[in-house]
């Protein structure tokens, strides 16, 4: 009998927890600037953003996503870009750059590098190019495309290739992005 009780409870948990994930997600919807990616939520806020703002932010991407899955980070530079339009700061008000190393590199290959090297399809490849349409900078490490044997025709169009990920944030602290904490 205690058994049945403890695997209803545990049913009842587990069926609470579900409907808690898909009354989140639901809160969530699309953004206006990158639909497919970067799911924003609309925020009742009293920290404004004040007119005529612009914001420079870096993002630094280092964890791969699972084969099949989007980056987690490539993802929040989209948010970034969705909800801040969404609070009313125009698009040419914001300036984006992400840079690539370490095991977050394949994340920015072309289809046929990331099927030889990590097998499958590579999910954030459309990611990317509404990225860049939208003139987000993507900017790979050099130092880890050599580590990793990725060259320059190996990436997505559009995304560059740097001396290293340190160059690239020093070079962008000069033009005065700001690194994103997350």
């Amino acid at each position: 009998m205690l058994n049945k009780t403890l695997i209803g409870l545990a049913a009842g948990l587990l069926a609470l927890n579900v409907q808690a994930a898909q009354a989140q997600t639901e809160i969530f919807h699309a953004g206006a600037v990158i639909p497919d990616f970067g799911k924003i939520a609309s925020v009742d806020t009293d920290f404004a953003i004040p007119a005529g703002a612009e914001f420079k932010v870096s993002f630094d991407v280092m964890t791969g996503a699972k084969t099949g899955k989007i980056n987690r980070s490539l993802d929040a530079a989209a948010r970034f870009l969705n909800m801040h339009h969404a609070a009313g700061v125009p698009v040419e008000n914001i300036h984006l750059a992400v840079v690539i190393h370490g095991g977050a590199l394949n994340d920015v290959t072309k289809a046929e590098s990331y099927a030889n090297k990590v097998g499958g399809e590579n999910s954030n490849a459309k990611l990317i190019e509404q990225m860049l349409n939208k003139g987000v900078k993507i900017i790979v490490c050099g130092q880890s495309a050599v580590a990793q044997s990725v060259t320059r025709e190996d990436l997505i169009p559009g995304v560059q290739m740097a001396l290293s990920a340190m160059t690239a944030h020093a070079l962008l602290q000069q033009e005065g992005y700001d690194l994103n904490p997350f």
